[in-house]
């Protein structure tokens, strides 16, 4: 199901993110599970917990990235399904099941 860009993320109350250098690492306390996110992973991440939407997020990735913008686009709705599916962020007004 796709996202829209209209919509604000956040970070659920459980799920710790912690930068080390250029890389982060996401901890999800009550799956007990851990990530990690590249350089561009963590700029994207913090992007969208820092926006005011999904839309303002691509805007401000797509004025810092060389990247076309249906590649960009079609980037973080794969990212954003992915973090989302894993409950490491959530839409604002969805709760989990």
């Amino acid at each position: 199901m796709a996202i829209p860009f209209s919509q604000r993320i956040h970070m659920p109350e459980d799920v710790f993110m912690r930068e080390l250098d250029d890389e982060s690492v996401i901890l999800h306390l009550g799956r007990e599970i851990y990530f990690g996110l590249d350089d561009i992973g963590t700029r994207i991440w913090t992007a969208l917990v820092s926006a005011d939407s999904i839309q303002a997020a691509y805007e401000v990735l797509l004025s810092e990235f060389d990247v076309e913008p249906d590649v960009l686009r079609r980037d973080l709705e794969e990212f954003l399904t992915l973090l989302v599916d894993q409950e490491l962020l959530r839409v604002d007004g969805q709760e989990t099941a």
